[in-house]
């Protein structure tokens, strides 16, 4: 049966991630998932449902199938190379006494 009169069933529909950045945050936080026919149905669909009390200021959806990720199996085999690299570590410089806030 369908719920939005094309045919199409709801669970047919593409699965999406749902980021929000919230008013005093600097940085989107996934905040869960939903399904939607397209991207402007997610978007409305995510205002809805995870900024019902004004909190966010920014909303990304992606769909699922668009996220690329690296597992935990490949934890140490993917992040192990930045070991080589020491200078990308604070503790490689030194800081002189002179300088405040760091």
């Amino acid at each position: 049966m369908s719920s939005d009169g094309t045919g199409t069933a709801e669970r047919d529909w593409p699965l999406y991630e749902v980021f929000v950045r919230g008013k005093r945050g600097l940085n989107h936080v996934h905040v869960g998932s939903l399904h939607a026919a397209d991207d402007r149905m997610a978007l409305t669909h995510a205002r809805d449902l995870y900024t019902r009390r004004n909190e966010g200021v920014s909303i990304w959806v992606v769909r699922s199938t668009h996220i690329a990720a690296s597992t935990r199996d490949e934890k140490d085999p993917f992040f192990q190379p930045s070991a080589d690299k020491v200078y990308r570590h604070p503790t490689f410089y030194d800081i002189p006494d002179d300088v405040p806030h760091i």
